[in-house]
């Protein structure tokens, strides 16, 4: 498919594998920005398995909790979970947590969904699928508050205090689908395709969007990360193709047509999305013909 002739009818229909890459104005095929996020996924998480299997000791252990290389690395809210369950705080996990947010934090807070979520690729896929019902009016899509995450992140964190248990590992998809590629079947793998059939059926993404307090812990970083998409008002021809890609689209709110007038007011022409709930997959990359987006790291100058 042609990146410079998209339209948001075009967008929903067109067959998954296309929008793996564009035809560039010259003819020449290049990959879309979907591309290089899936194979970063998949690159992850087969280390992950090859490390386990073959006993490269590369990156041992899951996505909760791994050594990169025999350094400790952990999941944010997997070492919130942990404080709260047991009220102290180990030397490993300081480091892990440490190094993690300190990397997201460089290169964009839910770059994590986006990027490593091994339910984030299969969530994005099933998206595809929504959308094409939706489109041919067989179902209703439905929309929820975003906020309502911080209730669930709120309500797991305190269950997990209650309980001195970790009690959201037990549902969680990401660490039971990283379970799963790492050591093999599990019973609760049908857990995550009951998730992922309320997605496909009912609401677009409904996990990531309104449940997962992992990406929730990773949009705080996300909100004070230096690494934002930018967008370019100039370029912007209001084509609402990035709504439509856009897994998190309240996170472009500021670039409707409704506020040129108040940019002009103020000599604004180019803005940055400050929501940290965007996780930086550059779909709307992919489908703006007009190049109106593209990553800016705010303290270029100052590094």
């Amino acid at each position: 498919m042609d990146k410079y002739s998209w339209s948001v009818r075009e967008l929903i229909n067109a067959p998954l594998w296309s929008t793996l890459y564009y035809r560039t104005k010259e003819g020449k095929i290049r990959p879309t920005w979907r591309f290089w996020r899936w194979l970063s996924v998949i690159i992850i998480n087969v280390a992950f398995f090859l490390s386990y299997h073959i006993d490269i000791q590369f990156l041992e252990g899951t996505l909760t909790g791994s050594r990169l290389l025999g350094f400790h690395l952990i999941d944010p809210f997997a070492a919130l979970e942990i404080l709260a369950a047991e009220h102290e705080v180990h030397t490993n996990i300081i480091i892990g947590v440490s190094t993690i947010v300190g990397f997201y934090f460089l290169v964009g807070g839910k770059a994590f969904c986006g990027w490593v979520c091994p339910y984030g690729l299969l969530s994005e896929i099933g998206e595809y699928f929504h959308q094409k019902l939706v489109s041919k009016h067989i179902i209703k899509e439905h929309k929820f508050n975003p906020k309502v995450r911080y209730i669930f992140w709120a309500i797991f964190l305190a269950a997990a205090a209650i309980d001195g248990y970790m009690v959201f590992e037990v549902i969680n998809p990401v660490g039971i689908l990283s379970r799963f590629i790492v050591y093999g079947w599990s019973l609760a793998i049908v857990w995550v395709l009951v998730i992922l059939l309320i997605e496909i059926f009912y609401s677009r993404r409904a996990w990531c969007k309104y449940v997962c307090p992992i990406g929730t812990t990773y949009a705080f970083i996300g909100w004070v990360s230096p690494m934002k998409v930018q967008w370019d008002m100039d370029k912007c021809d209001h084509c609402a193709a990035c709504f439509i890609a856009c897994p998190e689209e309240h996170v472009l709110e500021r670039f409707k047509a409704k506020y040129d007038e108040e940019r002009k007011e103020k000599g604004i022409t180019k803005e940055f999305v400050k929501d940290g709930d965007c996780i930086m997959c550059a779909r709307c990359f992919d489908v703006c013909h007009e190049d109106a987006y593209n990553f800016e790291f705010r303290l270029k100058n100052l590094v």
